[in-house]
């Protein structure tokens, strides 16, 4: 299904976007601190990443300098690791590509980098050519929380257990209804869901991190964060396997456990058909 809804079922590749007429697209790749932000894009009343980098393009390149386009849209306090984006600049924007990161940096906040730079390939939208989205979310299960983890993990102080919960994460893999997980969500709500699974992260004492690491070309509102949620229920040992299975067919938000902080989760990372390079 990575296709379906997307394109007609002849073409074998997203199709080609290219700038308007006297632009040329750009290449970004962004990491960011979510706890600074309301989301990635613009708001009317808050700050946001999409519109903190377009101020500092446009002091950069003047008002001919596009919104950017990130591959994602990022809810407030999440936090993006190496987030793909595109910028349409017009022909004569002054800064060279290869000092572009160097220069957007100094004017930008430090909760926002610019980590490369360059000519974005023929085609290439940062967006509606992403072909798979990947998040982490990480867990502090520990008796105590942790200074240097507040503000990246959700601190769960009891025992999980990971065996239970990558056998009911198994149980999600693969095309299905995702409404159970989603909030207010009015799009259809089958997704493909390419990858769920709990690793073991950085020792702490009394017990560690646990990264739950997801994929899919792309997610419904809040998802991931329901599919976190419902997976530590399990955990803790108060959903089982099967639960989470019915949860899943019964496809009613109030089965499924709550949305977990945003603190806790980030992207990191993106994928894109050739010519465009895993990011």
């Amino acid at each position: 299904m990575r296709n379906a809804g997307r394109y007609p079922a002849a073409m074998t590749s997203p199709p080609a976007y290219a700038p308007p007429p006297g632009l040329r697209r750009l290449r970004l790749l962004l990491a960011w601190d979510g706890a600074s932000f309301a989301g990635w894009q613009a708001q009317a009343n808050a700050p946001s990443v999409q519109a903190t980098l377009h101020a500092a393009l446009v002091r950069l390149g003047g008002e001919g300098v596009a919104r950017p386009v990130a591959a994602g849209r990022t809810d407030a306090g999440v936090h993006a690791a190496a987030m793909p984006a595109h910028v349409d600049v017009p022909g004569e924007f002054r800064i060279p590509v290869e000092k572009l990161a160097r220069a957007l940096n100094a004017h930008l906040p430090p909760s926002v980098a610019v980590l490369e730079a360059g000519p974005a390939p023929p085609g290439f939208h940062a967006r509606f050519s992403c072909t798979e989205r990947r998040y982490t979310y990480l867990l502090l299960a520990a008796p105590q929380r942790h200074p240097l983890w507040a503000g990246r993990a959700l601190h769960v102080p009891g025992p999980l257990d990971v065996p239970a919960m990558n056998a009911a994460a198994a149980r999600l893999i693969g095309t299905h209804d995702f409404a159970a997980f989603a909030t207010q969500e009015d799009r259809q709500t089958v997704r493909e869901l390419r990858a769920l699974e709990i690793r073991p992260g950085p020792p702490v004492p009394g017990g560690g991190i646990r990264e739950v690491h997801v994929a899919g070309e792309s997610f419904l509102r809040h998802m991931v964060r329901g599919l976190v949620g419902t997976l530590l229920l399990v955990g803790q040992g108060k959903l089982g396997e099967e639960d989470v299975a019915d949860i899943l067919a019964g496809r009613e938000r109030a089965r499924a456990g709550a949305n977990v902080p945003a603190h806790g989760l980030m992207f990191v990372g993106a994928s894109y058909d050739s010519p465009a390079r895993t990011m």
